[in-house]
C-alpha cells in the first residue's frame, strides 16, 4: 500500500478542522444551533438575556410557583421527602436548601437521559448522597423505592406532572408538533415502543378512544380514522402534524388547528408513557408513603390531570385519610405567567395527612 493510500492527503477534508457555524440570530430557532443554551456553564450571560426575554433557555427547565409549593408543603430543617418528577431540578434545589441541615430529599424521574445530568448539577451544589437520592423511577414506583432505602414514609411529597421543557424542546424527543423530528415521545427512551410504532398497531376505535380520553379531542374520530389510514407513512412530527391538517376542512381556523395538534400529541404522550395509570397508583399509593401530618403537593397541566388529583383528594378527605384539602387551585401569579409563559396553564392543588 503507497503512502498516500494509509494516510489522507494533507488539504482533503479529512484533515481540515471544520468550525463550528456561528451561534446565529439573537435567538436561535433550531435546536441544535442553540449551543451557548445547552452549554449554560460556559455562556451564562447567553442564559440570563434568554429567560429576561421571557423564553426558556434549551436544555433547561424554569420551575413553576416554587415559593407556593415551598409554603404549602410546611417544610423545615430535617424534614425527608420525596420530588417525584425531579426534571430539571430546580423545585428539588429549593427544596434541599430549605430542609437542611439534616434534611434528606428522594429524587425520582422515569427520563434515562435527564435524571444523570439534573443529578450532577445538585451534587455541584454540595448535596451529597446523605442528601440527596436520587433514582429512576416514576412516580408510582415510590413505595418500591422507599423499601430499598429503608424510609417507612415521608414528611412531604411533591410532584409536578408536566414535561419538562428539555423534553418538549429537544427535536429528537418528538414531543412537540413545533419541532420536525422522530415521532418517538417516550419519557425513557430506554423503554417502551416510540409513538410511531404503536400508531401502526392501533386500530381506529382505538385510537379514537385514546384521543377522547386523554385529550377531550372534539375531532377524535375523523382524526382517528385519518391518521390510522396513513399510520405507515407516519415516523417523523412533521408528517404528522401535515396529515392532522389535511384531515381538517381547509377553512378550520389556523388558532384552532395549533389546539389540535397540541391535543392529538397530548394524547398520544399520555398513552405512550401510560401516564394517567402511573397517575392513579400514585394516588393509591399517597397515604401508605405519607407520615401522619404529612403534606402533599402536586402540579397538574390539563383537565385529564387535575380531574384525576381532586377526585382522589376529596375521596381521601370524605375517608378520614386526609385531614384537610385545598378546596381551590393556586395559579402563577401573572408577574409569572408573563415571566414564563409555561406556567399559565399550571394548577396547583396540595393535601395533609390525618
Amino acid at each position: 500500500m503507497t503512502e498516500s493510500q494509509d494516510q489522507p492527503a494533507t488539504g482533503t477534508p479529512s484533515s481540515v478542522h471544520k468550525r463550528r457555524a456561528r451561534y446565529p440570530g439573537k435567538y436561535p430557532k433550531k435546536f441544535d444551533h442553540k449551543y451557548k443554551e445547552l452549554q449554560a456553564d460556559r455562556f451564562p450571560s447567553t442564559v440570563s438575556k434568554v429567560e429576561a426575554a421571557g423564553k426558556t433557555a434549551a436544555g433547561t427547565h424554569r420551575p413553576i410557583m416554587v415559593n407556593e409549593i415551598l409554603e404549602v408543603l410546611h417544610l423545615a430543617p430535617g424534614k425527608t421527602g420525596a420530588d417525584c418528577t425531579l426534571g430539571f431540578g430546580g423545585h428539588a434545589l429549593a427544596i434541599l436548601k430549605t430542609i437542611q441541615p439534616d434534611g434528606k430529599l428522594i429524587g425520582l424521574d422515569v427520563d434515562s437521559k435527564e435524571l444523570p445530568k439534573t443529578t450532577s448539577r445538585l451534587l455541584a451544589e454540595g448535596f451529597d448522597e446523605r442528601t440527596f437520592v436520587p433514582r429512576l423511577s416514576n412516580f408510582a414506583g415510590l413505595p418500591k423505592i422507599l423499601g430499598g432505602i429503608d424510609i417507612p414514609s415521608l414528611d412531604f411529597v411533591f410532584a409536578d406532572l408536566g414535561c419538562s421543557s428539555m423534553q418538549y424542546d429537544d427535536p429528537q424527543r418528538g414531543f412537540s408538533y413545533k419541532h420536525d423530528g422522530p415521532l418517538d415521545m417516550r419519557l425513557n427512551p430506554q423503554r417502551g415502543e416510540p409513538a410511531f410504532v404503536l400508531l401502526q398497531k392501533w386500530d381506529v376505535s382505538k385510537l379514537e378512544a385514546i384521543l377522547t380520553a386523554n385529550s377531550d379531542e372534539p375531532e377524535s374520530a375523523r382524526l382517528a380514522e385519518g391518521i390510522i389510514g396513513k399510520a405507515k407513512n407516519i415516523k417523523t412530527t412533521r408528517q404528522l402534524s401535515s396529515i392532522i391538517e389535511k384531515i381538517l376542512p381547509g377553512n378550520y381556523p389556523a388558532q384552532e388547528l395549533k389546539s389540535t395538534f397540541a391535543r392529538v400529541f397530548q394524547a398520544l404522550r399520555i398513552e405512550v408513557n401510560q401516564e394517567f395509570t402511573a397517575l392513579e397508583m400514585f394516588l393509591r399509593n399517597l397515604p401508605m408513603v405519607t407520615k401522619p401530618g404529612g403534606r402533599v403537593a402536586i402540579l397538574t397541566f390539563h383537565s385529564g390531570e387535575d380531574r384525576r388529583v381532586k377526585k382522589s383528594f376529596r375521596e381521601y378527605i370524605a375517608s378520614g385519610v386526609f385531614s384537610e384539602i385545598s378546596e381551590d387551585v393556586t395559579r402563577a401569579s401573572m408577574d409569572e405567567q408573563r415571566q414564563n409563559p409555561r406556567s399559565s396553564s399550571a394548577k396547583l392543588r396540595w393535601a395533609q395527612r390525618a
